[in-house]
């Protein structure tokens, strides 16, 4: 059955109630997006971006890959940031990860995976560059856990280097990145008190 037709008739009833509370909303949508947000998180199906921060269609810009990623040469996720920043004029970029991701845990794992392992190769450096601090966790969760805080961390620290952010911030565009990690047993947010709002608290992140 190529169709899904329970997909379809889920996609109606959807439709129908978003008409029925607000009859403008998708004659708005029509118009030129214009959010305020760009997130950029795992691709985990547990962490819907939009839901989990009670936003509407239209106000969350959003790239998500595995680990929540953002890497030098990776194409997709620095035109997706360099359309937020340059287009839409997003304020806040929000880098979300979550417990118990997935790909942290791989990346932790000795056992090769496959071409997965070449995309996880910077978490394993940085697994690396915290190793006194990760051997001193004896239970496995916590230690995969605390993997996920520093990745969040550290991709804060790479979009704020990227030089799509230093243009911005050269030009006093407001941009603020944030670093949050996400509880999926709970359903709540945690701060990472990573915030970087312009090149002088790229300095102080990395004292911390």
């Amino acid at each position: 059955m190529k169709a899904l037709p329970h997909l379809f008739e889920n996609n109606r009833k959807w439709a129908a109630k978003i008409s029925k509370d607000d009859p403008e909303f998708f004659a708005s949508l029509v118009k030129q997006q214009n959010p305020e947000f760009l997130w950029i998180g795992c691709s985990d199906s547990r962490v819907p971006a939009n839901e989990i921060i009670g936003l509407r269609p239209g106000e969350l810009f959003v790239h998500r890959n595995v680990a929540n990623l953002v890497i030098h040469n990776d194409l997709n996720c620095l035109s997706v940031l360099q359309y937020a920043v340059e287009i839409l004029k997003v304020k806040h970029i929000i880098v979300c990860g979550h417990y118990g991701c997935g790909g942290v845990r791989t990346a932790l794992e000795i056992q090769p995976h496959g071409l997965i392992d070449n995309w996880l190769s910077d978490i394993r450096d940085l697994a690396q560059k915290h190793s006194e601090q990760l051997s001193s966790i004896t239970k496995a969760e916590e230690k995969v856990n605390r993997l996920c805080e520093l990745n969040v961390i550290e991709q804060v620290k790479n979009v704020a280097n990227t030089g799509i952010i230093q243009s911005a911030w050269g030009k006093n565009q407001p941009v603020t990145i944030h670093g949050w990690i996400y509880a999926i047993s709970d359903g709540l947010l945690k701060d990472m008190n990573s915030c970087v709002s312009a090149a002088d608290d790229i300095t102080k992140l990395n004292n911390t």
